[in-house]
């Protein structure tokens, strides 16, 4: 029998047994006209909100700000406790669903094969996760820190002591807790997506509560919601890197070489949003083979080259006792940091401002970075999954952050302390290049940042519109390069309108708001999951699954293999294995 008659017989085996009964199909609504393959309902409510939400925050201007701040003061102040605990609810059901029984249940099905190898898996993980924001605050938040050390430590500002707190803060911001809320989003769309054959799109997690009603208002109601999410989650990333570009051409090629003087400010940074969203039209046009692969791969490489580059130059003993020291006080303080919340005692005020603004981003943001790992991790089991998304890139950002954060501290304490002056200067966004030019090649390796900040802006956009796509395509796996390409220039122009008219307090206001009530749909998932997997576990443990597999094993080459009282069936071009309970 050939491979395509297996993988027919196969998937027609995932249909019988796990897809629910139901008549619908993805996108079976959907209007199909000049190109576009859209949601009669999502596509055009989305477009409508959005573009009600721009015109509001460009007419009121001043008053939009103040309402903007106004906005993220009270999320800040009134739930913080709210997302501290809800993410730390993540932490736990994921790691559950990963070390439990339901970590062999294979995404896409018992056949289902891997459609990326585990590097490229890997970088396109890097570069949709964070890549943006590790290259904006790994040396800006540790000099933050060092200098208004976070309540909770209690130690002695420009100290060593004040150095740990730094390293342990910034760790925790940018550990498992944001991973933990991409793989939970992840996980629970490629389950329903490939394992149940329902739309890839937030409706389709809630399944087990709504069940047909989730292709009426309610599903499109957290469709809406999810796209409010991706759209300001991702322009909140834009803003701060386009920012980033901005000065670091600035300083790069003006401060540091004398070459040509760049100027900085919003009309800059709206034209650099125009070159940049330029380029990722290109590379979404490519597909996701074509060009979100290929330039996520070249990201990682960069950022690889940047790191070995800095470890090499920089102080390295003092970076590699940097992250020891640092991962040591993490894991130390770490069920206390993550239910710190400041209100018996000082150290509100870095919960507010830092704690609860990137939990809330990271909410904002996991629609597009775990619809994106959805759909780029069919054929991982879900500990294989978890196991991925949670601990590898949680590693490496803290090396990440030790390398830089920890040259930038040990410049501080025990060098010429310019990387903090410059810091406290200029501004965070030029905190990458200020250190950068404390070692050799400064210019060289501050150009390569800059460079990378751009591509990272690049596959974050091209990312973000194939999520989008997906949203308001009514959760087709493959939609018309024209929607593709007309979402990533949406996106740049939301994030070009928004920083004219407040800047990144309207985008990063915008992204807690947007946070808040798709926090609550996290939670409620947390369940649906749950009820999804022990479903799926069920039927794999049940005589009926067992029968059906020993009927098949006459037709194909069945691979079933028992371990207690799970069974793992694989379809496989090998020799025939039959097992059950």
């Amino acid at each position: 029998m050939s491979d395509s008659d297996d993988g027919v017989m196969s998937e027609g085996l995932q249909v019988e047994l796990f897809h629910p009964e139901s008549d619908r199909k993805p996108g079976d609504t959907n209007i199909q006209r000049f190109g576009f393959d859209i949601h009669p309902i999502v596509f055009p409510v989305a477009l409508l909100l959005i573009g009600l939400f721009i015109a509001i925050t460009l007419l009121l201007g001043e008053q939009a700000a103040a309402a903007y701040s106004a906005v993220r003061s009270f999320f800040e102040g009134n739930f913080g406790w709210f997302y501290l605990l809800a993410v730390n609810i993540f932490i736990v059901a994921i790691l559950y669903f990963a070390l439990g029984k339901y970590g062999t249940i294979r995404i896409g099905g018992v056949e289902a094969e891997k459609e990326f190898s585990d590097f490229a898996w890997m970088a396109m993980l890097f570069s949709a996760g964070m890549g943006i924001g590790l290259m904006f605050f790994s040396v800006s938040e540790p000099l933050y820190y060092i200098s208004n050390v976070p309540g909770f430590f209690g130690a002695e500002a420009g100290t060593g002591a004040a150095g740990v707190a730094a390293m342990t803060q910034t760790f925790f911001h940018w550990g498992f807790h944001p991973w933990a809320i991409y793989g939970l989003v992840g996980l629970g769309l490629a389950f329903f997506s490939f394992n149940r054959g329902l739309p890839l799109t937030f409706r389709s997690i809630f399944w087990p509560l709504l069940g047909e009603r989730i292709y009426g208002w309610p599903g499109h109601v957290i469709d809406l919601v999810t796209v409010f999410a991706t759209l300001f989650g991702l322009a909140t990333s834009l803003g701060l890197g386009v920012a980033q570009v901005n000065t670091g051409l600035s300083y790069v090629l003006g401060d540091m070489l004398g070459l040509v003087a760049i100027p900085t400010g919003t009309i800059p940074q709206v034209l650099l949003i125009a070159g940049i969203t330029a380029i990722a039209t290109l590379s979404v046009a490519a597909g996701l083979e074509g060009g979100v692969k290929r330039l996520s791969t070249v990201n990682l490489y960069l950022m690889l080259v940047l790191l070995g580059f800095l470890l090499i130059v920089g102080p390295t003993q003092y970076i590699f006792g940097t992250w020891v020291q640092g991962l040591g006080a993490y894991f130390g303080n770490f069920l206390e940091l993550a239910f710190f919340t400041g209100t018996l005692g000082s150290g509100g005020g870095t919960v507010g401002a830092w704690t609860v603004f990137y939990w809330a981003w990271w909410i904002a943001w996991s629609p597009f970075v775990g619809m994106f790992i959805a759909r780029i991790s069919k054929g991982r089991t879900v500990r294989e999954f978890v196991l991925g998304v949670l601990f590898l890139p949680s590693l490496f950002s803290t090396l990440w952050l030790a390398t830089f954060g920890g040259s930038a501290l040990s410049n501080t304490l025990v060098g010429n302390g310019a990387a903090l002056a410059t810091y406290n200067d200029v501004g965070q966004t030029v905190a990458m290049f200020a250190l950068l030019e404390q070692f050799p090649l400064g210019a060289l390796s501050g150009l390569l940042a800059t460079l990378l900040v751009i591509t990272f802006f690049v596959t974050s956009s091209d990312s973000g519109s194939l999520v989008v796509d997906h949203l308001t395509s009514g959760g087709k796996h493959d939609v018309p390069k024209v929607q593709r390409i007309f979402w990533a220039v949406t996106e740049g122009g939301v994030a070009a309108v928004l920083l004219i008219g407040g800047g990144l307090n309207a985008l990063q206001t915008a992204a807690i708001a947007t946070g808040f009530p798709f926090a609550i749909i996290l939670v409620l998932m947390c369940y649906t999951v749950y009820q999804g997997l022990q479903n799926e576990h069920e039927i794999l443990s049940s005589e009926k699954f067992a029968e059906r597999i020993a009927d098949l094993s006459d037709q194909e080459e069945i691979s079933v293999v028992t371990s207690g009282n799970e069974t793992v069936t694989e379809v496989r071009g090998g020799a025939e294995t039959e097992g059950g309970d």
